[in-house]
């Protein structure tokens, strides 16, 4: 590579450019710019040279038209070795540009804004950002390229140790970035114009769908070892989640890890209390609040003790050495906590093999975004089932109404049941689960399994369902073991035949209205 003589710059994001514009002046580095870049390098007395004035054409149409220009682009594109290309530099006067310093128009955050018109929309689609960080990044192998600010330092780094110079394989990844970045612009534009009606208004659901995911880390195999995976996160994850956590100790994850460790954080998120929560093949096996999380550890694994061999276990507390003791006591594959006493690592460092993750679970994140479902030759997209209940808003459907126990036990038990998968069924306790019947074809079998999987008595359980009985034979079965109170969604044909079982048996029923299928 040769050495950095002239740079570009032109950021709508201006972090740590001025002391970057320095550093190359320190190189002898001679940098053009544009608008408001140039303004503010040349406020910091830095000897900054005007494009309109490299390229002898004025900016115009109300800034459009900057950087589409022929010795801009040329010295961008043409290649250094190729004696053609110099000839035709030299012939219409195009110096070389070694460095290009760019980064968009905030496009994102503008559409971000509620109500933002689509004038002000357009008119932050950056046209001339992109055609140079295109033009610069097809031309790595001369030029080198720069559209994220936390590549300053590694960059300037370089330089120093190699006399002006950037490596090769340097410039090749800042090149695959911008690559990257203008792809997410592009369809970011796509996702919001394709989202808009002749009339103006908005659609969830763009026409056009563009995605971009991040790799994190290749997978030694997938659900099964003849399959090959990978992991990708979303390019800003901001709630708790698989992506975010940071593994302490243990064997690398594997995809059913990362699967069943999605299920436990998300089961995690609908507690306040101190909560432990285990999961098997995607489904709840244990899960139990109390005043310390040593107990909601015991309690959830009471639930199913022979299924939480070989699980995942979350909390959403900091986990001390006697909580750590107790779980290391039983096989489990992975463990996520908000944090870990130092006793509590010492016991864990025993279970080499355990992977331990920290993951903060602060309230005050915000839950959002849409669900993926991929199929042969398309994509499912929906909402995420964020759905919450205030249980005391529930409609009482029966004779009966359910005490303040059964309310909160009721409360505990929709919880649970909406990370069940369908037809799920769980019978619970206002501080445990008792029994779990999932992914049953018939709901009946899963009210009869979750009955056969309970651990303790189910007289004066409760029990939740998450969507409507389409016959009153679950009732029954409830019934046949104590169960004392139902929620469920309603909204059967047979919705009244059902109440009528309900009070037949002299048990409380609320309807939620709210259906909480997971297939």
């Amino acid at each position: 590579m040769a050495k950095i003589k002239r740079a570009l710059v032109s950021v709508s994001d201006k972090t740590g450019i001025t002391e970057f514009a320095k550093e190359l002046i320190s190189f002898k580095v001679e940098i053009l710019s544009t608008g408001g870049t140039a303004k503010t390098l040349k406020g910091q007395g830095l000897p900054i040279v005007d494009v309109s004035e490299y390229t002898g054409f004025p900016e115009m149409l109300d800034g459009r038209v900057k950087t589409l220009h022929p010795k801009i682009h040329g010295g961008l594109l043409g290649i250094r070795d190729n004696p053609d290309h110099v000839k035709k530099m030299q012939e219409f006067n195009i110096e070389p540009i070694d460095l290009v310093v760019v980064n968009l128009y905030p496009f994102e955050a503008t559409i971000a804004k509620k109500d933002c018109p689509l004038e002000e929309a357009i008119e932050n689609i950056d046209i001339g950002g992109p055609t140079m960080l295109r033009s610069a990044a097809k031309n790595y192998r001369f030029v080198t390229v720069i559209v994220d600010p936390a590549d300053y330092a590694a960059v300037l780094k370089e330089m120093k140790e190699r006399n002006g110079e950037v490596s090769a394989e340097t410039n090749f990844c800042l090149a695959k970035k911008v690559f990257q970045h203008t792809a997410r612009y592009d369809g970011a534009i796509s996702n919001y114009l394709s989202s808009l009606t002749p009339e103006g208004k908005r659609m969830k659901f763009p026409e056009t769908l563009n995605l971009q995911f991040y790799k994190l880390q290749g997978l030694r195999y997938g659900e099964n070892p003849h399959q090959e995976a990978a992991f990708y996160r979303e390019a800003e994850v901001k709630e708790p989640s698989a992506v975010n956590a940071l593994q302490l100790q243990g064997k690398e994850l594997s995809f059913n890890n990362i699967l069943d460790i999605d299920a436990a954080i998300d089961t995690a998120k609908e507690f306040d209390e101190a909560a432990s929560i285990i999961i098997k093949h995607n489904n709840p096996c244990g899960v139990a609040v109390s005043k310390s999380i040593l107990e909601a550890y015991e309690k959830a694994k009471a639930c199913d003790p022979v299924s939480a061999f070989g699980g995942i276990v979350v909390v959403n507390r900091p986990i001390d050495g006697k909580t750590a003791k107790a779980i290391t006591s039983l096989f489990t594959e992975v463990v996520i906590a908000p944090d870990f006493s130092p006793d509590a690592l010492e016991i864990f460092k025993t279970k080499k093999d355990l992977r331990l993750l920290k993951l903060p679970m602060d309230k005050g994140f915000s839950l959002s975004g849409f669900d993926f479902k991929k199929v042969a030759g398309g994509l499912l997209v929906q909402d995420r089932d964020l759905m919450t209940l205030d249980i005391t808003k529930a409609k009482i459907v029966t004779k009966k109404a359910p005490t303040n126990e059964e309310l909160k036990a009721l409360d505990f038990a929709w919880k649970v049941c909406k990370h069940v998968k369908s037809n799920a069924i769980v019978y619970a306790k206002e501080d445990q689960l008792i029994g779990v019947g999932a992914g049953q074809m018939s709901r009946v079998d899963s009210s009869k399994i979750a009955a056969f999987k309970a651990q303790f008595p189910l007289k004066g359980a409760v029990m939740a369902s998450d969507a409507m009985f389409p016959f009153r034979d679950s009732v029954d079965a409830a019934s046949e073991v104590g169960i004392t109170a139902i929620v469920q969604p309603g909204g059967s044909v047979r919705d009244d035949e059902v109440i009528s079982a309900a009070n037949e048996f002299g048990m409380a029923m609320l309807f939620t209205g709210v259906r909480h299928f997971k297939h």
